[in-house]
């Protein structure tokens, strides 16, 4: 798929790795639909990455909310052949804390923002892209989750996000699988220790810890570098059902 035909929607669209995602497809030509809950965020990135992006606020979570959110964006970009899913939460925290164990509430709220958010958008778009016209090998849509590497080597803390985020990277299979049918393709990638806004406020010596703790390059990933990844998955056609490490070869240690 040529970006410059892309029309996609992307979940966390007002910061961040979504942002970022939003306007490398903007600047080769695609048309955009941010998808977040700060609307103050959302809808000036909107204004500032022009005329061919808009902002929908949405929670993934809510599945009729999102059914109507997709029609909605998918006529104002005249179609829909992309989502990538970058909402999510880090719900960090101890099983084990010193005020006790982890209220099932933390667990579930971090699942159900992460890996349900991210099921109740792809199956509502694949839903929307099984009537596209075909293209090139049959190619109706392409759907792109965002996991984590926290996903195979969680740290202590890290039970709820790294349960998330390993749901999304072992549905992925199975969706491409399902989804071959339709013509639409599934992938992951699994992002390292990125500079996101989350970072931002970190004391400088912690700052640098983080970065050496990175083989190489030894430094935090930039927003770009995963913006980059999501247009190589989706100009290769042959990329389905996997998912991709993007992490400077760390690999985290318990805590």
């Amino acid at each position: 798929m040529e970006l410059d035909q892309v029309k996609a929607v992307v979940t966390g669209g007002a910061s961040g790795l979504g942002l970022a995602v939003a306007k490398h497809l903007l600047a080769h030509g695609a048309q955009v639909a941010l998808l977040d809950v700060n609307d103050e965020k959302g809808n000036a990135a909107a204004q500032e990455l022009g005329a061919s992006a808009s902002y929908f606020r949405t929670d993934v979570t809510s599945e009729d909310g999102v059914t109507a959110t997709l029609k909605d964006a998918q006529a104002k970009l005249g179609g829909l052949n992309v989502v990538v899913n970058c909402a999510g939460i880090l719900g960090a925290g101890r099983v084990l804390g010193k005020e006790g164990p982890m209220p099932l509430k933390t667990f579930a709220g971090t699942v159900m923002v992460n890996l349900i958010g991210s099921f109740n958008v792809s199956k509502a778009a694949a839903d929307l892209m099984q009537h596209n016209t075909p293209g090139e090998d049959g190619e109706r849509g392409v759907i792109v989750n965002t996991a984590s590497i926290a996903a195979y080597e969680g740290q202590i803390g890290q039970a709820a996000y790294s349960a998330s985020k390993g749901g999304v990277i072992a549905m992925t299979l199975p969706m491409a699988r399902e989804f071959a049918r339709i013509g639409v393709r599934v992938m992951t990638i699994a992002p390292g220790v990125f500079h996101t806004p989350m970072v931002d406020g970190m004391p400088e010596q912690v700052y640098q810890s983080l970065c050496a703790q990175v083989p190489y390059p030894s430094r935090l990933g930039k927003p770009e570098e995963y913006a980059d990844t999501v247009a190589f998955i989706l100009r290769n056609r042959y990329l389905n059902g996997e998912t991709i490490r993007i992490d400077g070869a760390i690999r985290l240690a318990p805590k």
